[in-house]
């Protein structure tokens, strides 16, 4: 007598919830294999391993448990302890395979094989662990066709585990290998046929919880494990990026400073100006002091134009100064203008020294940024820096122009346009990629940096070529809005 089981339909959702929830979090972890290196990214290799074979074996048994025979049925405990075992190894295996390098296609399918039949392997095992008044065959159509599932599932699954990172296309990715790898099991189990003899002898019963009972507590479990493997993942993950948020501020300092060292000897310059005007009213003061009858209305104006000088001389150093300080800055209201004509005061010597004309068109009355006013002030000093250089060695007509203007959307734009040796060909973009550079002694950080601090004020910066010659750089920002940090 050929028996005809039936499924529970509420654990069948439930096994097929247990493998999306699987899939997900072993996505989730294959995107801190994809970043990691050495022994960490090992680690995260055998903890993604462990959750997706742990995982595709939780929603095997509880698929079993969600199919009733109209016999008592009962499992062996070695042989479904094995089929775990099986899931876990083979898993492993394959994700081994997929993150060794190597031609991707050629990694891609020999894990899914790997994986497939492994899989096969684990639900066959699993199956061999029932016990009941039965005898087990199977159709051979549908057990080649559950081998086809499985491969091609686990092929889809070790694809989309090692190349979706973003969270959306990671939800659907992880429905899609819930959907496939479920899809596996209950295709096996439609080849799998239970005939009863009389000869067979008595299934024992179980000694504790049903069916229901017993597919809720692995459910449960596995979901518990899979909670604190993800919030295990969470924590890694913020922990990374305030480690790269640390790195970025970081090197923005080093750029400061790196960047302020090349200015050293025009600021030295810039501040010697004040300071010589100091010592030589200091001296015209003395002589008016020293007369036979001191002239004290002279006097008087010659120590007025030392304080004036020594203002001047500590309103450099102070300039200066804050391009050096590293600390956390409070967003505050800035006039870019204000920023544009500070900056040329500061590379004044620069400029004079390479005969370059300045011209500025600053639009009155813009509105103000909310933003940090020493890094937009790094920014327009290393896109001014990058003008002077750029024309420090042309012939002909040497001239940077700064424009300031309203844009669309309540947003500013600054223009700093040179005519200099212009863009390097096809690379209006890639001038801003780290360490790209096209000086001899350049850190290709400046630009990069000033993306970086650009964007983070919700703006945008990008380049382009400057009609007849040189180039143009662009600078958009956004008026009293919030920048995200």
């Amino acid at each position: 007598m050929v028996y005809t089981g039936t499924h529970d339909p509420y654990l069948v959702a439930l096994s097929i919830l247990v493998a999306c929830l699987a899939s997900y979090t072993a996505l989730d972890l294959a995107a801190r294999v994809n970043i990691a290196r050495g022994l960490a990214r090992r680690l995260w290799l055998v903890a993604a391993a462990s959750t997706m074979g742990g995982g595709i074996w939780s929603m095997h048994f509880v698929a079993m448990l969600a199919f009733v025979m109209p016999i008592p049925m009962s499992y062996d405990i070695g042989l479904t302890i094995l089929s775990l075992l099986v899931a876990i190894l083979v898993t492993s295996g394959a994700f081994y395979i997929i993150s060794r390098e190597g031609a991707w296609p050629l990694r891609l399918v020999l894990g899914g094989i790997f994986m497939g039949l492994g899989i096969v392997v684990m639900h066959y095992t699993g199956m061999a662990a029932m016990r009941g008044h039965a005898e087990l065959s199977y159709d051979p159509l549908f057990v080649a066709l559950s081998v086809v599932v499985a491969i091609g599932a686990s092929t889809a699954a070790l694809r989309l585990a090692f190349r979706t990172t973003d969270l959306g296309p990671k939800l659907v990715a992880a429905v899609v290998m819930g959907v496939a790898i479920s899809g596996m099991h209950y295709t096996a189990m439609r080849a799998a046929i239970f005939t009863a003899h009389s000869t067979l002898p008595e299934a024992q019963q179980h000694a504790g919880l049903d069916q229901a009972s017993l597919a809720l507590l692995i459910a449960g479990t596995t979901f518990v494990i899979l909670a604190f493997t993800l919030i295990a993942s969470l924590s890694e993950q913020r922990r990374a990026e305030e480690a790269l948020r640390q790195t970025r501020a970081d090197l923005a300092h080093v750029n400061r400073v790196t960047t302020m060292g090349e200015l050293a000897a025009a600021l030295a310059h810039e501040v010697n100006q004040p300071i010589a005007a100091a010592v030589n009213n200091a001296n015209a003061c003395l002589n008016w002091l020293a007369g036979d009858t001191p002239n004290l209305e002279e006097a008087r104006a010659a120590a007025t134009s030392i304080v004036e000088d020594g203002m001047r001389a500590a309103d450099i150093i102070s300039r200066t100064r804050l391009l050096f300080e590293k600390r956390t800055r409070q967003r505050e209201l800035v006039d870019v203008n204000d920023v544009v004509r500070e900056m040329i005061v500061l590379l004044r010597s620069e400029i004079t020294r390479y005969s370059i004309s300045v011209r500025t068109e600053l639009a009155a009355h813009l509105p103000e940024v909310m933003g940090d006013r020493v890094l937009l002030q790094q920014v327009m000093m290393n896109l001014i820096i990058n003008s002077i250089e750029a024309m420090r060695d042309v012939d002909g007509t040497r001239e940077l122009a700064i424009e300031s203007q309203r844009a669309e959307r309540e947003q500013l734009m600054v223009c700093v346009s040179d005519t200099g040796v212009g863009l390097p060909p096809n690379e209006a973009d890639g001038i801003f990629y780290p360490f790209f550079t096209t000086k001899l002694h350049g850190t290709g950080m400046g630009l990069s940096i000033s993306r970086s601090i650009v964007e983070s004020h919700n703006g945008r910066l990008w380049a382009a070529d400057n009609s007849p010659r040189g180039a143009r750089f662009h600078v958009v920002l956004p008026t009293r809005a919030e920048a995200r940090e």
